[in-house]
């Protein structure tokens, strides 16, 4: 069975003290927990304060984003090498945010990847369907290009898959275990055509309004292996219930 994922994305949330009191209240309701990958990915302003925090836990640490070069006249940007400077062993790329907000190509985001992984960052690739895509009936032929497009040359090792329908990102609407089920193992079995039986070591995670309340009935389906969750992240009670999930009996 592979091992479960819980990120929480913070994005654009929490100054420094704030990510410090979270990590302070969250880390001891969390620290017997084994079975489970816990990861935060907080701004780049508290990376350096956060993986303060949590060395010696059993949290790790993430960016929200990395560019593709190492270094170089690029206002704005952190590199991989800067990223992993940071204490981070993860970094979430192709977010639907960065996708439609910055303009981010599938080819670009497969430069990220290959980028991030070239210097051991463990990856949280995100790719899911807008609103408009879904209700035309073009969820699987959207997966199957930001798939193929966004893995080019990319290896299947430290590579997560986040599934993240855009309609259901911070909206409250969530897709249902059966819609996300049915998602997940089209995305499997797109990865088997381009890695074969590694396909099946390769964690995919749902991201999308993931609440206390919904947890539990999307972590029993077979094919998710995880969440990535943002608003609900950002308490630590809340975050804490997603993490303690009703683990699966079978």
């Amino acid at each position: 069975m592979r091992r479960p994922l819980i990120a929480a994305n913070w994005k654009m949330n929490k100054s420094i003290s704030e990510a410090k009191e979270f990590t302070l209240r969250f880390l001891p309701s969390v620290s017997g927990i084994r079975d489970a990958d816990i990861v935060i990915a907080p701004p780049f302003t508290s990376l350096f304060a956060v993986a303060d925090k949590l060395a010696g836990t059993n949290v790790e640490l993430s960016a929200q984003n990395a560019f593709y070069e190492e270094k170089g006249a690029f206002t704005g940007e952190l590199s991989p090498l800067m990223v992993k400077d940071a204490g981070c062993n993860y970094v979430i790329i192709g977010h639907s945010e960065r996708r439609q907000y910055f303009q981010e190509t599938d080819e670009i985001i497969n430069k990220k990847i290959r980028a991030c992984q070239k210097h051991g960052l463990n990856v949280i690739f995100c790719i899911g369907e807008s609103l408009a895509e879904r209700e035309s009936d073009r969820t699987n032929d959207v997966l199957q290009r930001q798939i193929l497009n966004g893995l080019n040359e990319v290896d299947a090792q430290q590579l997560i898959v986040a599934y993240e329908p855009v309609w259901a990102i911070g909206t409250g609407r969530t897709a249902t275990p059966a819609q996300a089920q049915e998602a997940h193992q089209f995305i499997r079995a797109q990865l088997a055509k381009i890695y074969g039986v590694h396909a099946d070591s390769i964690r995919i995670v749902y991201g999308g309004s993931v609440t206390p309340e919904n947890v539990d009935s999307l972590m029993a389906c077979p094919d998710i292996d995880g969440s990535l969750v943002g608003g609900a992240s950002l308490n630590p009670e809340s975050f804490e219930r997603i993490v303690k999930f009703k683990r699966r009996t079978t």
